[in-house]
C-alpha cells in the first residue's frame, strides 16, 4: 500500500535504540610478568603510568587476565530485542536478516498452493465487501445521530476492503483474466475517487524500493534540511507526521495521483483512462447522492465513510513499515531481504477489521511476493513464522505502537534512523508534545 512523505505537504524521534556505549573508567597498569603470561595490575585511584614504578609492590593486586567474549551487538541481543519491542509496543523485533540470504531464497521456502490465484475465493472477498459496505450504508440510514461514528467506522472499514480487492487486481493476484483485473480494480475504486492505473504505477515502485531513502514511495522519514526550509512548512510537517497522520493519505493522493507529469509517456493514456472513470464518478456519483438526500446526505453517506477509509489507508501503511528499529537506506546499501523481511511489519488488528480488509495487515509476505493473493496471506505467513519467524517484526494494534509512530518517527538520522520533531525544534513542536502526554501508552 503505497503513502506518502513530506514532498506531499511541499505541493499542497524518540530516536531508535542508540548504541549503548559502555564507558570504563577504569585506571590499570598493565605487567608483563613473562611472555605470553600477562597479569593486569589494579589500584583504585591510580592514574599516573608513570607512578607506577614508584609504588611499592605490596599495594597491588595481581590478576590473571581472562579472555571475555565480547557482548553482542544491542540488534543482536534477544535480551535488548525485547526490550525494545516492550518500549515500542511490538510482540517481537527480528533480529537481522544476513546479508547472505536473498529475496529469492524466502521465495523459493514458500509453499507453491500461495501463489494459486482462486476465483471463487476472489469472488467471495468482492461479495464481503458489498454485502458490509450495503450493511454499512443501512445502517447510516437508520443510526440516530449518536450512533453515527460507529455506523461512519463500519462503513469506512468495509470501503477499504474495496480498496484491498483494486490493490489484489494491480498486482495480477486476483484472478486468472487480466482484463478483468483491469476492470475490477477500476470499478473497486472508484468509490474511493482513487484512480487505479495512477496508483499502481506508484505502487509498484514502493515494492520494488521498499525502505529505499528516496525512492520509496511509501511513508519516508523527513529530511532535515527539507525541515528547516521554511517555518511554515516546518509547522505543516510536524502536525502532518504527528496528530493529523491518520489522514495524511488524502495529501498524497490529492498531489500524486491527479498530476499526468508524474507519469512516464508509456503510462500517460492507461492514466487518463483512470482519471476519465474517476472524474464521471464525481460528475454523476456526487450530484445523484445531494439530489436524494441534499448536502448533509454526502457527507453522511461518501464523505464520513470517505474520511474512515483514508484513516485506515494511512495507518495501515505507516504501520507496515514505520518504526524506530526499521531503517531507511541509500539504495547502494540497500538489501532487498532485509528492507522485505525485516522491513516490513505483521500487525494484527481486531478479527472484523482483518475480515472486511481482506487480511492486507498480513503484510510480510505480501511485500516478499506481491503476486500472492490476499486470501493466501495468512498460510504464507504460517510458512514465513515457520522457517524465517526469528527475523520478522510482528506486533498487535495498540496504543503504545501508535504513540511510538506519532511521537517518535519523524526526522532521518543515519544513525539512528529516527530523531523526533521535538528534539529537533522544541519550541515548535507543541502537537507531539501533547500526544506524548495525552496519548495512552499501554500495548
Amino acid at each position: 500500500m503505497a503513502f506518502t512523505s513530506a514532498n506531499s505537504l511541499l505541493q499542497l524521534k524518540y530516536s531508535s535504540h542508540q548504541k549503548p556505549i559502555l564507558n570504563l573508567r577504569r585506571n590499570i597498569a598493565l605487567h608483563h610478568h613473562s611472555p605470553g603470561n600477562p597479569s593486569i595490575l589494579f589500584r583504585k585511584g591510580f592514574t599516573h603510568q608513570s607512578q607506577r614504578q614508584f609504588l611499592p609492590t605490596s599495594k597491588f593486586r595481581v590478576i590473571r587476565a581472562v579472555a571475555i567474549p565480547l557482548e553482542p551487538a544491542p540488534v543482536e541481543s534477544a535480551e535488548y530485542r525485547k526490550e525494545l519491542a516492550e518500549r515500542y509496543g511490538f510482540n517481537q523485533i527480528g533480529e537481522p536478516l544476513p546479508e547472505t540470504v536473498t529475496l529469492k531464497d524466502v521465495i523459493t521456502s514458500l509453499p507453491k498452493k500461495v501463489f494459486e490465484i482462486d476465483d471463487v475465493k476472489a469472488w467471495k472477498t468482492v461479495l464481503i465487501s458489498a454485502t458490509s459496505y450495503a450493511l454499512g450504508l443501512l445502517m447510516i440510514s437508520k443510526a440516530p445521530w449518536y450512533l453515527l461514528p460507529l455506523a461512519w467506522a463500519w462503513t469506512g472499514t468495509a470501503v477499504t476492503g474495496f480498496f484491498v480487492i483494486g490493490h489484489d487486481c494491480a498486482h495480477k493476484s486476483f484472478s486468472t483474466n487480466k482484463l478483468v483485473e483491469d476492470i475490477v480494480g477500476t470499478l473497486a475504486f472508484l468509490p474511493l475517487i482513487y484512480p487505479y492505473e495512477p496508483w499502481r504505477f506508484k505502487h509498484d515502485k514502493h515494492h520494488a524500493k521498499t525502505n529505499m531513502l528516496k525512492e520509496d514511495t511509501a511513508w519516508q522519514p523527513v529530511w532535515k534540511d527539507e525541515f528547516e526550509s521554511n517555518p511554515l512548512l516546518r509547522k505543516a510537517i510536524i502536525n502532518g507526521y504527528g496528530p493529523l497522520r491518520c489522514w495524511m493519505s488524502i495529501a498524497h493522493w490529492l498531489v500524486v495521483h491527479f498530476d499526468l507529469t508524474k507519469f512516464r509517456p508509456n503510462e500517460i493514456n492507461r492514466a487518463k483512462i483512470s482519471l476519465a472513470c474517476v472524474f464521471a464518478f464525481i460528475a454523476i456519483g456526487w450530484p445523484s447522492i445531494i439530489y436524494k438526500t441534499g448536502i448533509m446526505g454526502w457527507i453522511k453517506f461518501w464523505l464520513m465513510p470517505w474520511l474512515g477509509y483514508h484513516f485506515w489507508m494511512s495507518t495501515f501503511t505507516m504501520v507496515h513499515h514505520t518504526a524506530p528499529h526499521i531503517p531507511f537506506k541509500y539504495s547502494e546499501e540497500w538489501n532487498a531481504a532485509q528492507a522485505q523481511l525485516n522491513g516490513t511489519v505483521h500487525c494484527a488488528y481486531p478479527q472484523w477489521i482483518e475480515i472486511l480488509c481482506h487480511d492486507i495487515n498480513v503484510h510480510i509476505p505480501h511485500h516478499i511476493s506481491p503476486k500472492i493473493p490476499s486470501y493466501n496471506l495468512r498460510a504464507a505467513h504460517k510458512s514465513l513464522q515457520e522457517n524465517w519467524g526469528k527475523y520478522l517484526n510482528e506486533a498487535s494494534w495498540n496504543w503504545r505502537l501508535m504513540k511510538t509512530i506519532l511521537t517518535v518517527c519523524h526526522v532521518y538520522d543515519k544513525e539512528q534512523n529516527y530523531v523526533s520533531f521535538d528534539e529537533v525544534a522544541p519550541e515548535e513542536s507543541g502537537s507531539i508534545k501533547f500526544l506524548k502526554k495525552v496519548m495512552p501508552d499501554y500495548a
